[in-house]
């Protein structure tokens, strides 16, 4: 079920941004406490308070319109802020050349966390310099290194 609402709420948001300067990063739709629907954007420059605001409205009004979500939920849009997930295929692409987190599902030869500037990605492997290509399959998340 879960999969299916981030599904279509992904849908709905691709429509709402096509032709603005925002990107849809991801969709979350999560039981922690209560029911989270999460919606991260981003734009040149970063989003801010406003931006966010704006955007929950307006999706708002539109789910509440729909029969998608039967249970009682809080809809949160935010940025993926500094050390952001990556997860899709643009986000590795956007983001080559710059220092990635990645953690593993289960360790590779003892090591399960790993630091490296991001080569790429292909259907096999993550790719980062110097180290030797991780399985995707193993690859639990990628995060952005913020150096202290």
């Amino acid at each position: 079920m879960a999969s299916k609402i981030e599904q279509r709420v992904e849908e709905i948001m691709n429509e709402l941004l096509q032709g603005t300067e925002y990107e849809l990063v991801d969709v979350e739709y999560v039981m922690e406490r209560d029911w989270y629907l999460r919606i991260f954007l981003d734009k040149v420059g970063g989003i801010d308070l406003d931006d966010c605001q704006y955007w929950s409205e307006k999706l708002g009004a539109i789910i509440d319109k729909e029969p998608l979500i039967q249970d009682a939920y809080i809809l949160e849009v935010s940025s993926p802020g500094i050390d952001r997930v990556l997860k899709k295929d643009r986000d590795f692409v956007r983001e080559a050349g710059k220092a990635v987190d990645v953690t593993l599902y289960a360790p590779i030869n003892g090591k399960k966390n790993f630091t490296g500037v991001l080569e790429g990605r292909d259907k096999d492997f993550l790719k980062l310099q110097g180290i030797e290509p991780l399985p995707r399959e193993k690859v639990a998340q990628v995060r952005l290194h913020i150096d202290f």
